[in-house]
């Protein structure tokens, strides 16, 4: 089954359609690649998905282990190179200042999100610096 439908809408502009919902969603180039920069661009996408997959397998983990997951939430940086333009590294940093879970289950949600399935299909050549403050 089809995941995504995408078309171009002109100005730079695409509109991604998820089949199974019906949820669009608008990208934009970036100011720096001749866009005006109104929505995500592609690579925006690519760190959202790297810090939402992470954090969605955190969750699930964490909640089929009975452990409160609410207020967990994160900032992503993208990095951008030239020659060839890419993505050269993704910064993610979570945050959790209610997080209860004891040093243990803090280190076993990290290696849950360090190996969720964005983050073991990005390219070795892209570098991922995760921190958790909590």
């Amino acid at each position: 089954m089809i995941t995504v439908k995408s078309k171009y809408t002109g100005d730079l502009s695409t509109e991604a359609i998820h089949v199974k919902s019906n949820n669009h969603i608008v990208t934009d180039a970036p100011t720096d690649n001749n866009g005006k920069g109104q929505a995500f661009s592609p690579t925006d996408l690519v760190a959202a998905a790297l810090g939402s997959c992470m954090m969605t397998v955190m969750a699930i983990a964490g909640e089929k282990k009975g452990l409160d997951m609410s207020g967990m939430n994160l900032e992503a940086t993208k990095i951008m190179t030239a020659n060839p333009r890419r993505i050269s590294e993704i910064k993610v940093d979570f945050f959790w200042e209610s997080c209860s879970l004891s040093t243990e289950d803090r280190e076993w949600i990290k290696h849950i999100g360090l190996t969720c399935p964005v983050a073991l299909s990005l390219g070795e050549n892209l570098k991922q610096d995760i921190n958790f403050h909590f």
